[in-house]
């Protein structure tokens, strides 16, 4: 199996910074094999005390890509990475995968970036994308990371987005903003504010959710009312991850011309924060 790997220029990978201090990479041009839905991502993402909080292509799951956007099915191709799931056939081998690809950025700074990418598949450009990504500090072990994707359908016709979910799978609602964290021994607790654990989390809507592991806590929020109508998608005990689903229940169908629009800000602490820390920062973070 091929790893993936990053690129090296400074142009192709900016560093995000917090105060001067760097708190992540974004590579663009990654160069990946096809299988994995070649895709920009970042990683490594740490806290401000210099802690790894993303994977990049672990063992267990080589198309998992540090912070980024995946979709397993847009139309039938996928831009997830590896299997795709087939309704009574189950996870299989397809020659369908897509690719994300750098086109430019409007604005670069040292705290973030807007960027214009092509979803590209079987030769042609399915989705056009506006990705615009910030980070600002929060408190002396804090930071957000601010990340807003908006997908155009610049095809002719409409495009429909679905997951294993809606093709047959039930739970897996995967597909969207996806972070895949740092896996440890010990599996992360995964909380709201309301509910605790990862069965009790998985699948449901809540203005936000946080995954502690042994010295870091990250706390994903829905920073529109859109947004906050996605179900979160979680993963503590086989692999740390947290995504926001675009098609849970049903297939999302964008019209020609359309546009989905999705923000969350994830914040990113030091320690491990108890609920009513975690309630606050991410409140904090987007604003309310």
């Amino acid at each position: 199996m091929t790893h993936p790997t990053t690129a090296t220029t400074a142009k192709d990978s900016p560093v995000l910074r917090v105060a001067g201090r760097p708190v992540g990479r974004y590579v663009t041009r990654p160069e990946l094999p096809a299988r994995l839905s070649p895709r920009p991502y970042l990683h490594p993402v740490t806290t401000l005390a210099g802690t790894a909080v993303t994977e990049l292509g672990p063992a267990d799951h080589l198309h998992h890509l540090g912070v980024g956007v995946a979709v397993p099915d847009v139309e039938g191709h996928n831009f997830w990475g590896g299997r795709t799931y087939v309704r009574d056939r189950g996870p299989t081998e397809l020659d369908n995968h897509g690719a994300q690809r750098h086109l430019a950025f409007q604005l670069h700074d040292p705290d973030g970036f807007v960027e214009e990418l092509r979803w590209v598949a079987a030769g042609a450009e399915l989705l056009r994308e506006r990705r615009t990504v910030a980070a600002a500090p929060l408190t002396g072990t804090a930071w957000a990371l601010d990340f807003t994707f908006s997908l155009t359908n610049v095809t002719p016709g409409p495009l429909s987005i679905g997951s294993p979910a809606t093709n047959g799978r039930p739970g897996a609602a995967y597909g969207g903003y996806f972070w895949r964290a740092r896996k440890e021994t010990r599996a992360p607790d995964a909380f709201t504010a309301d509910a605790e654990g990862e069965d009790a989390v998985h699948g449901t809507r809540a203005d936000w959710l946080a995954l502690a592991g042994s010295t870091w806590t990250l706390v994903f929020a829905g920073a529109t009312d859109a947004t906050r109508r996605d179900p979160w998608f979680v993963r503590a005990a086989e692999y740390p991850g947290v995504g926001s689903s675009l098609a849970a229940a049903e297939r999302l169908t964008v019209e020609p011309g359309g546009t989905v629009v999705r923000r969350i800000v994830t914040v990113v602490a030091d320690g491990r924060l108890d609920r009513e820390t975690a309630g606050a920062l991410a409140r904090k973070a987007v604003g309310r």
